[in-house]
């Protein structure tokens, strides 16, 4: 019985490091898997973000090609709001019509009278136009000197060629008799 339990004895100690030898190796095989694995993860990641942007980049022709075909630059017409300091009008929304016709109105935030305020410019309304002559009513509605509620309209008779319009509704402060002025001007 002694020889077989010193037997018993050697073979666990023979067996001993040629487990810590396959622990070892299999340490060494999940590291070099993790670091695979990561490698693939990097890999992946840089293949989502490259897709992103062509993405973005779609999105941006496709937009660009919608505009050119809802609104063809030889009939295209569009409207901007502008406004000079601001200081007797506070500006709280704007009706649009041409021809008689209601084509926009739109109600302006806090947020949005102050970007105009400090120089923005705001396309209010975009539209396709037959050529010819066209009545453009504008119809400015907010506070005027004094918190007074103050509606004011102004008009333009224009005539539309071939090619983009351009309009913009100015609003303006008039220091004098200190009253907010409505200007509708044409860009070339």
């Amino acid at each position: 019985m002694t020889l077989l339990a010193l037997g018993a004895t050697a073979s666990a100690q023979d067996a001993a490091p040629m487990d810590a030898d396959r622990a070892a190796e299999q340490a060494r095989s999940a590291g070099a898997q993790d670091s695979a694995s990561r490698d693939q993860f990097r890999s992946i990641d840089q293949d989502v973000q490259a897709l992103k942007k062509e993405v973005l980049n779609l999105n941006r022709d496709l937009f660009l090609l919608e505009e050119e075909l809802l609104f063809p630059a030889n009939s295209q017409v569009a409207f901007f709001i502008s406004m000079d300091v601001g200081e007797y009008f506070d500006l709280d929304s704007v009706n649009i019509k041409i021809d008689g016709k209601e084509v926009a109105n739109y109600l302006y935030t806090e947020r949005e009278v102050d970007a105009l305020v400090r120089g923005g410019v705001h396309r209010v309304h975009m539209a396709n136009l037959k050529t010819g002559d066209h009545e453009l009513v504008a119809i400015f509605v907010g506070h005027g000197p004094h918190q007074r509620e103050y509606r004011r309209g102004a008009t333009l008779n224009f005539d539309k060629t071939i090619g983009a319009k351009y309009v913009e509704l100015e609003i303006t402060d008039r220091v004098k008799p200190q009253q907010p002025e409505f200007i509708i001007k044409e860009w070339e």
